[in-house]
């Protein structure tokens, strides 16, 4: 789930639906923003399996998880390392 398997498509894995998101947040944006954008995104790559949006979340859990963004005021941005 978190990494590719012989089951789980290299692009539906959690780490890289997180690098996805992660080249997305360049300044603090709502998650509804980050979600359009996302999918728009994976729609201009020709993504051949579309992210759901429960999946995108679960990215998002794993990021907040490992401190690489935060959430405050309603909006997210990526943690000062």
């Amino acid at each position: 789930m978190i990494l590719p398997t012989k089951h789980l498509q290299g692009d539906r894995a959690l780490l890289t639906v997180g690098a996805g998101i992660l080249a997305i947040i360049d300044e603090p944006k709502t998650i509804s923003r980050i979600w359009a954008e996302f999918s728009r995104q994976n729609k201009a790559n020709g993504s051949t399996v579309p992210v759901t949006f429960d999946w995108f979340v679960l990215a998002l859990d794993l990021l907040f998880s490992i401190n690489t963004i935060t959430y405050g005021q309603g909006y997210i941005s990526k943690a000062k390392i």
